[in-house]
């Protein structure tokens, strides 16, 4: 009997010490491995997307391309490549973000391409720049932007994943706790009821290092999964909600430079309408939906709901300078038309970088949130393991003696 008590002890610290090594693990990647990555790709899609907002802003300003606007793209484009290095060191190349990364690196450079025989033609004041300039926004939006964005699901789906091991409840440690200090109680009463002692000091503190394992096992994993479920829901949905709004506004900035450079040469299937203008309005609604869920997600936390706030009202500022290009565009006034879209004060280009500020604001905010919040978690598992290792091998040997001193006495 004693060796069996023992033995429950030790395999209640044993299963206490692998489950919650497991859970610590994913607690672990969730900071440090899926998060970052999936961090990372969202940047590469918007880096991909601004690259695309950038050269169609370049073409606009003529022959002579701004030098703030070529370095953007360059920075865009460097950025994107780097990133792509550094998930092509942490994934597996059969996998759906390996096969998501090769097409990446495949379509990048062609893509660069379009781009610098467009600006060459656009200097020698060629039409041809801006057909260029187009099927090079088709690459865009047909084969990188929708592998970025595969990607970008792939991550985020392994982080999710992450999460669903880290708040697991640990079903067998809890079992095994309960099972051995069920069996530490039948002993001690037995003993009570067979020899009239009411302690016996090796079996209780046996008892009492079980309960310590049994109780620092809920308590650590329910905090942890609150702090964990709090960077969830405030953090990485909050983070995503941002980064697909981030993503619209950069979309409909390329269709809206994309409606001035085309001049109405893209028609929807119809017929009837500007394609570019179309995907704009498309994606200013989507922008719109995202900020509105992003503002509730933030609820009374002023520091997040702020930048939301005032993206919403910069597009709503943006919508009103753009309604008013159509207008200067559509009565035959390219020049006026141009001056409203790019110029540096008063123009759709001014609304969007000041959209751009603001989302940028509420995501390092965001992320701020989820690493607070998930390192918490992650903490709060800390010792965990070798805690309750340390203290099963003390109940198992609290154990054994309190039922050998028992035994020593009909020797």
């Amino acid at each position: 009997m004693g060796t069996l008590v023992a033995a429950l002890v030790v395999v209640f610290g044993a299963v206490t010490a692998f489950e919650i090594s497991d859970r610590a693990a994913s607690a672990d990647d969730v900071v440090s491995r899926s998060q970052p990555l999936s961090a990372d790709a969202a940047n590469i899609y918007r880096s991909l997307a601004d690259a695309d907002t950038a050269a169609a802003s370049g073409f606009l300003a003529g022959s002579v391309e701004s030098a703030d606007v070529h370095a953007r793209y360059d920075s865009d484009i460097a950025t994107a490549s780097r990133l792509l290095v550094k998930a092509a060191s942490h994934t597996d190349g059969s996998s759906e973000s390996g096969r998501q990364i090769a097409e990446l690196n495949e379509q990048l450079p062609r893509y660069t391409g379009l781009v610098e025989r467009a600006r060459a033609n656009n200097r020698q004041g060629l039409p041809l720049g801006g057909a260029y300039l187009r099927y090079a926004n088709q690459q865009m939006s047909t084969r990188l932007l929708p592998a970025a964005e595969k990607l970008y699901e792939a991550e985020t789906g392994r982080l999710y994943d992450d999460y669903d091991s880290a708040t697991l409840w640990p079903y067998f440690g809890t079992a095994v706790g309960v099972l051995a200090l069920v069996g530490l109680g039948y002993v001690q009463r037995r003993n009570y009821l067979r020899t009239n002692r009411v302690f016996n000091h090796g079996l209780l503190a046996a008892s009492a290092a079980s309960v310590a394992v049994l109780l620092w096992l809920v308590t650590g994993h329910l905090v942890a999964a609150s702090d964990l479920h709090t960077s969830r829901t405030h953090g990485q949905e909050s983070l995503k909600v941002l980064n697909d709004a981030r993503i619209s506004s950069l979309k409909a900035r390329s269709n809206e430079n994309l409606t001035l450079v085309s001049r109405g040469s893209v028609l929807t299937k119809d017929g009837k309408h500007d394609q570019y203008e179309s995907d704009y309005t498309k994606d200013m609604a989507a922008l719109v939906s995202g900020l509105g869920r992003a503002k509730s997600l933030a609820g009374d936390d002023e520091a997040g709901s702020g930048p939301v706030k005032a993206a919403q009202d910069d597009v709503t500022t943006w919508k009103h300078r753009h309604a008013a290009a159509r207008r200067t565009d559509d009565s035959g006034d390219y020049e006026g038309a141009l001056t409203e879209v790019i110029g540096r004060k008063g123009s759709t280009g001014q609304s969007f970088d000041q959209v751009d500020k603001a989302l940028d604001r509420a995501l390092g905010h965001e992320q701020q949130m989820f690493t607070r919040a998930a390192s918490d978690g992650r903490g709060a598992l800390t010792g965990l393991p070798v805690g309750a290792a340390a203290l099963a091998v003390l109940g198992a040997a609290g154990a054994g003696l309190g039922i050998s001193r028992r035994l020593s006495e009909y020797r």
